[in-house]
């Protein structure tokens, strides 16, 4: 097994415990939580798979998924006293899961020869389309539809990978750094408070 599907599997363990933590500040009940932390977990992937054309679905054929979800879930509640009071904590997770599922979506896009631009929307649907169903379904607008910088912060990690695809042979360092450069870009426009809203009120 690569490294890649280890990451994979991480990525879905973070979002569990984002899609958790988040069920669980809404006061939902033990089996609510198990459910929106699935959503959250493999809710893009599956979106993703469904429109390029994977079958079955990545996670419908490993249970690896299910035990890192329901790890991912009990981590949420065993340290829910210490984490749910800090917004920092969701933040943190939910951008490591953005950050790994961009780049990891676009290579599985990659895989099926479509062209680049499609291949970076697969990334940013992997990566924002789980937390959409999780803020749906828990009675909250959307990061994606809000003012922070989010999808965006997936489009230039994106592209930055495509570039170092094309430039550089080290696709280890290549995935490692466009992952850190999404993180990068979503920390700074929390910090900085950058927003791509120009409306004038």
């Amino acid at each position: 097994m690569s490294w890649i599907y280890f990451l994979d599997l991480f990525g879905t363990c973070i979002f569990a415990i984002s899609g958790v933590l988040t069920a669980i500040r809404k006061e939902f009940d033990l089996v609510g939580t198990l459910i929106i932390g699935f959503v959250t977990a493999i809710g893009g992937g599956t979106l993703r798979d469904l429109l390029i054309g994977r079958f079955p679905v990545g996670w419908l054929n490993d249970r690896n998924y299910f035990i890192v979800i329901f790890i991912g879930y009990l981590i949420a509640y065993i340290f829910q006293n210490k984490v749910v009071r800090f917004k920092r904590s969701m933040f943190l997770f939910d951008t490591i899961g953005i950050g790994l599922f961009t780049i990891l979506g676009i290579q599985i896009a990659l895989q099926y020869k479509l062209n680049v631009e499609v291949c970076l929307i697969m990334g940013v649907i992997s990566a924002c389309f789980g937390g959409v169903i999780r803020d749906v379904l828990t009675n909250e607008i959307p990061l994606i539809f809000r003012n922070e910088i989010y999808a965006t912060a997936c489009l230039i990690g994106g592209v930055v990978y495509l570039v170092l695809m094309k430039i550089s042979s080290f696709e280890n360092l290549n995935i490692i750094s466009s992952i850190l450069i999404v993180i990068l870009v979503r920390y700074l426009s929390i910090k900085y408070k950058w927003s791509l809203n120009f409306s004038q009120k």
